[in-house]
C-alpha cells in the first residue's frame, strides 16, 4: 500500500506564500505522475498542478500558472507545491495524489492514491 502525507498548510494573508509537501511512503511506488488538487468549500475537487517523476515535466491549471510551482525530490519521494501571491480564491483543502497516468493529468479518476489533505486558508 502506498501512503501519501501532505504537510505545510495553514493560514496566510493574501499576497503571502506557503509551501506544501507530500511524502510518499509504503511499498515501492512505480507511478509516473504526482499531482496536487484542491477542493474549495462547497465545490468540486479541482486540478492544480502535476509533475512527472522521471522527466520532471510539469502541468498547471490556468488559475495558478505563474504563481505556483510544483517540484520533486526523487531521492526522498517528496513532492512540493510552492504557492506565491496567494489569493482569497486559493482557500481550499489541498490534496496530493499519485498514479500511473496516461493522457490527461487533470482528471481525479486517473489517480490511484490520495493523501488526507491539508487546509490552506487565505485571509484578506
Amino acid at each position: 500500500q502506498v501512503q501519501l502525507a501532505e504537510s505545510g498548510g495553514g493560514l496566510v494573508q493574501a499576497g503571502g506564500s506557503l509551501r506544501l509537501s507530500c511524502a510518499v511512503s509504503g511499498r515501492a511506488f512505480s507511478g509516473t505522475v504526482m499531482g496536487w488538487f484542491r477542493q474549495p468549500p462547497g465545490q468540486e475537487r479541482e486540478f492544480v498542478a502535476a509533475i512527472a517523476w522521471s522527466s520532471g515535466f510539469t502541468w498547471y491549471a490556468d488559475s495558478v500558472k505563474g504563481r505556483f510551482t510544483i517540484s520533486r525530490e526523487n531521492a526522498k519521494n517528496t513532492v512540493f507545491l510552492q504557492m506565491n501571491r496567494l489569493e482569497l480564491d486559493d482557500t481550499a483543502v489541498y490534496y496530493c495524489a499519485a498514479g500511473n497516468i496516461i493522457g490527461s493529468v487533470a482528471a481525479t479518476s486517473k489517480y490511484a492514491y490520495w493523501g488526507q489533505g491539508t487546509q490552506v486558508t487565505v485571509s484578506s
